[in-house]
């Protein structure tokens, strides 16, 4: 980025006083890069920027305007450099009044001339005035202050053709250096102007004194004589001679001074013509000029001249002005359609605009240019965002990617006003989970994100001069920057007034066309049937995933801080606030979904490699899946100013809290199939265990295949750590993240857990502990055993070592998938066991002495054995069936009860010494 330019800095003007519209040369420093970068230039606090003429950076020239101040500073405004400095100061001085037969720069109307002294107008010959300097000796200007002067003597004037002429004021202000002689002379000047005045009226007399005598004698001649013919034939005969003579006189003056008299006239009406054309040439060349500065683009010296033209000829009662000032309205006329063509033309700059405006308000266009400028704005975006729609509907039916220059924030017709929309710039790389993505992204990225991505772009690049042309329209600015036309920005401030509910729907008829144009493509379901066809069109494949909606909802929001900076009001604003809700509701709806797809395949990615606890990676990848489908709403549940909660509404609770609960029992469901799975779909050749455990038996890595009970096993593991550890992380995940319905969540997939295990559980000891159960009645009377005819017991039969071995073969079992199972397991097996014997011991009618024994041994040595293991419900089994039998009355019977089982559990020792673990290991039920 360049660095800016030094402010403006006036070091020099020429001349550095004068009075106003005094042409003077300014010099100094950046006065600007050139003539469009000049935008303001103030002297004494008066505009000149109309009649500036930028030369370079260092020089301008201009004529100084009416200014209040005597004094000031000269401050040049520029584009690229603002507001600049002075270290010099232009002096306005008070205009002299002007005589008819001064020289002066302007031309004073001699015509019509105005006496102050009579009060009256009359036509008055130049040359009769009196003299600019009636004391006929060397005028000195004093230096006394006008202003002391005006309050010395109020209410006079140093004018010598006022009524409230002051002598001593004039002399003051004219002659206060003159010397005492000089004054004499000055007397006696003005007593030869008076009586040359006098002298010239008698000098007139005195002239035509002989013609008069000769009248005279003539007269009297004629008259002597009539009277002493005394007839009437001398009378009429003498007339008749005086009259002939007369007409042979003034004949003969005829023919002698006819054609010198007509070349006069000739002459005299060339001259006159010559005098008006020159003193008029203003006028009669203006049509030629207007055409030419309006093909120059002049426009500032049109307006001006125009207004000239208009101060002086426009109540004019002269034909040939009225004709040439009609030819000049004509051409103003179609200065004013140019002007407004180009106001209306679209694209334009906010400058462009404001320049327009002003220049058909100082040539007084009919109507309202500001507003019709407005209302085309307003029609020229909303048609950019329609065209902006169908054709990216027309791309994606047609199946054409974007190109990434159609997406470069660059191409724009306008740049962004305001520094508060450079936040924006982030749009170009996108939002945070897009950091250091490649230019390939752009291709595949689905075309409704890209559309928001331009719609959004394009709106806040048309919308900020929209806003600002309108506020320069309230606050009278597009007329006088000075205020100098206050009665334009009244009448401004007034149809503003009027207007604002008029422009307030411009702004929400845009507002909704955004937020229509972005549902129809991202939330059609949201729109009308009517809506639909006008704001959508597009082909919905598939619904976009939650992070195409996260990243659209990052650029809506910066959309709308950057109208918000604009300091357009909420409430035209509070539409874009529901659309962020909406898309962000929509968000959560639809990651959660996609979330539960994704949990429904961990299905797939199930390895049963089993760690030292017992479980699988199964319940580490639920949870992570899950906490990064959170992570990834975070931005989408924070709330940012003048956001509301996602969750405000009673719905979108109710329908996030049952998509969560799908969620657990899809992965509950994943559990149960795989724990259930036919051996012959599962594939383990990848599977192993944990080095760690020991392994009894070898038979997972020697068959590396797991048996239908190892795959329940490891579900019941698995089980066991979701429900004491996975939901719990998982509920406290969704209170951190602010999800409403966390303990119906929590409970209900509880429910559904305990339930899942519980069926596995009960098919896993169904497994197990049937056929131990099952092989206890046929090893009990094998041999046609009878417990009423039999031997004195030698120890505990085989039937019994057999089944021991067999709850041995499942707690090896156990063991090896997770000790923490064993507890239940073993208590489960050894309660069915102790159940079925019970009820063949009840079931026996009557037992011989050493029947009694025998059963009595077998049922002690099974107890004993498995005492860690004993649940109330197996001890009350086991009570049952020694209760069913004859009690031992001889110490005999009892000593080799003793021993027998002393023998049995020394020889079984090893066998038996997985039941030896310690009771802190017991797990209820």
């Amino acid at each position: 980025m360049s660095r800016a330019r030094q402010p403006p800095l006036v070091t020099g003007i020429s001349p550095n006083e004068g009075i106003s519209w005094t042409k003077v040369t300014i010099r100094g420093e950046n006065l600007g890069t050139g003539p469009t970068d000049l935008i303001g230039l103030t002297i004494c606090g008066h505009n000149c920027l109309l009649t500036a003429e930028w030369m370079s950076a260092s020089k301008i020239v201009c004529r100084v305007g009416q200014a209040k101040n005597d004094k000031g500073d000269i401050i040049v405004t520029t584009k690229s450099g603002g507001k600049g400095t002075s270290t010099v100061s232009f002096k306005l001085l008070k205009p002299e009044k002007i005589g008819i037969l001064d020289q002066s720069a302007v031309w004073v109307d001699e015509m019509n001339y105005y006496d102050m002294r009579t009060d009256r107008n009359k036509g008055i010959p130049p040359l009769s005035l009196r003299p600019a300097n009636p004391l006929g000796i060397e005028i000195g200007k004093g230096r006394f202050p006008q202003k002391d002067l005006e309050s010395l003597f109020p209410g006079m004037s140093a004018d010598f053709t006022s009524e409230n002429f002051s002598a001593a004021w004039y002399l003051i202000e004219n002659h206060s250096t003159t010397s005492f002689d000089q004054l004499k002379t000055a007397v006696v000047n003005l007593k030869k102007q008076a009586n040359k005045k006098n002298e010239g009226s008698l000098a007139y007399v005195k002239g035509g004194l002989s013609t008069f005598f000769e009248a005279q004698d003539a007269l009297s001649a004629i008259h002597q004589k009539l009277e002493a013919d005394g007839t009437e034939k001398v009378e009429g005969s003498m007339t008749q001679k005086l009259e002939n003579v007369l007409n042979r006189a003034s004949n003969t003056a005829d023919t002698l001074f006819q054609e010198v008299l007509g070349r006069k006239d000739k002459a005299d009406s060339t001259r006159n013509a010559l005098n008006v054309l020159q003193r008029f040439k203003f006028l009669f060349n203006l049509p030629l000029n207007i055409e030419r500065n309006i093909q120059k683009g002049d426009y500032d010296v049109v307006i001006n001249d125009y207004e000239k033209a208009k101060s002086l000829f426009g109540k004019t009662e002269v034909q040939v002005f009225k004709k040439y000032y009609a030819e000049v309205e004509t051409r103003i006329e179609a200065l004013r359609e140019l002007l407004l063509d180009k106001l209306l033309e679209t694209p334009s700059t906010l400058h462009d605009q404001k320049r327009y405006i002003r220049y058909l308000s100082d040539l007084h266009a009919p109507g309202d240019p500001a507003w019709q400028c407005i209302g085309a704005q307003h029609q020229w975006i909303l048609q950019l965002m329609h065209n902006c729609k169908e054709s990216y509907v027309k791309e994606q039916k047609g199946n054409i990617y974007i190109s990434l220059p159609m997406l470069d924030l660059e191409s724009d017709v306008r740049p962004l006003p305001i520094g508060h929309l450079s936040q924006t710039a982030s749009l170009k790389r996108g939002s945070s989970f897009q950091s250091g993505r490649d230019d390939a992204w752009r291709y595949k990225a689905p075309q409704q994100v890209i559309f928001v991505e331009k719609l959004t772009k394009l709106v806040l690049s048309q919308l900020p001069n929209f806003w600002k042309l309108w506020i320069s329209y309230v606050n009278g600015s597009l007329f006088s920057e000075t205020a100098e036309k206050s009665g334009q920005m009244e009448r401004s401030k007034k149809n503003a007034r009027q207007r604002q509910n008029d422009f307030k729907k411009m702004i929400q008829e845009v507002m909704h066309s955004l937020v229509k144009l972005i549902r129809g493509a991202l939330l059609p379901f949201s729109l009308r049937e009517g809506e639909l066809r006008q704001y959508g069109g597009w082909e919905m494949k598939s619904e976009l995933s939650g992070q195409w909606l996260t990243h659209v909802i990052q650029t809506v929001r910066l959309s709308s801080e950057s109208l918000t900076a604009l300091e357009i009001p909420n409430d035209m604003l509070q539409i874009i606030q529901d659309l962020i809700l909406d898309l962000r509701v929509r968000c959560i709806i639809v990651t959660l979904q996609h979330t539960a797809e994704d949990i429904k395949r961990l299905a797939e990615k199930e390895d049963w490699v089993v760690d030292n606890e017992g479980l699988t990676s199964l319940p580490y990848q639920f949870e992570q899946c899950i906490i990064r489908s959170l992570q990834s709403l975070k931005t989408v549940l924070d709330c940012k100013p003048g956001e509301a909660s996602v969750f405000q509404q009673q719905k979108t609770q109710e329908d996030v809290c049952q998509l969560s609960i799908g969620i657990m029992q899809v992965f509950i469901d994943c559990l149960e199939q795989l724990s259930t799975k036919p051996d012959g779909d599962i594939d383990t050749s990848h599977l192993s265990v944990d080095v760690s455990s020991p392994d009894l038996f070898g038979s997972i890595h020697e068959d590396s295949s797991l048996s239908s009970e190892q795959r329940l096993l490891i579900a019941l593991s698995n089980c066991r750590y979701l429900e004491r550890h996975t939901f719990l992380n998982i509920a406290e995940h969704f209170e951190k993240y602010g999800f409403q319905g966390v303990d119906k969540i929590t409970q209900v997939s509880m429910e559904s857990l305990k339930e899942l295990d519980q069926r596995l559980f009960e098919m896993y000891i169904e497994f197990k502990a049937d056929p131990i159960v099952g092989s206890l009645e046929p090893g009990i009377y094998a041999g046609y055993f009878d417990w009423k005819d039999c031997l004195v017991p030698t120890g505990v039969r085989n039937y019994l070592k057999e089944a021991l071995v067999n709850i041995i073969a499942v707690h090896a079992e156990v063991f090896t998938i997770s000790k923490d199972l064993v507890p239940r397991v073993m208590s489960r097996v050894v309660e069915a066991v102790s159940e079925e014997l019970s009820r063949l011991m009840q079931c026996v009618s009557s037992f011989s002495k050493n029947g009694a024994l025998q059963a009595k041994l077998e049922i002690c040595a099974l107890r004993d054995t498995v005492a860690i293991y004993l649940t109330p419900e197996s001890k009350s089994s086991f009570k049952q069936a020694l209760e069913a039998l004859p009690q031992l009355s001889s110490g005999t019977d009892r000593k080799l009860l003793e021993e027998l089982l002393n023998k049995f559990k020394s020889s079984m020792h090893l066998q038996l010494t997985c039941f030896q673990a310690s009771s802190s290991a017991m797990m209820k039920t």
